[in-house]
């Protein structure tokens, strides 16, 4: 979960999240919201994610702010469940 965490949020290229899928939702203003552990048990889930689900949630109100952002700054806008998922993988890396 906290490698997961890491690579939609901190792994970037050019500055922008590597994953296409969370370059996709956060050039179009989401909030990277939550982990869900086996949240895809199907045998593409697994093979793709180990099983991982992330949810991208869109605050309609937000997402013109957060997409500016994203593609000004390069800042991604996460929960605080990620960014506690960041936070004790940094803990623990040597990376």
């Amino acid at each position: 979960m906290r490698l997961c965490a890491w690579y939609l949020y901190g792994e970037k290229h050019r500055g922008y999240a590597l994953n296409p899928v969370a370059n996709f939702h956060l050039q179009n203003g989401s909030v990277l919201w939550r982990i869900n552990w086996m949240g895809d048990t199907s045998p593409r889930g697994i093979g793709a994610s180990c099983g991982m689900m992330v949810n991208y949630r869109y605050f309609l109100e937000e997402t013109a702010s957060n997409s500016a952002l994203y593609l000004g700054s390069k800042q991604v806008i996460a929960s605080e469940q990620v960014l506690a998922l960041v936070s004790q993988f940094q803990q623990s890396s040597k990376l």
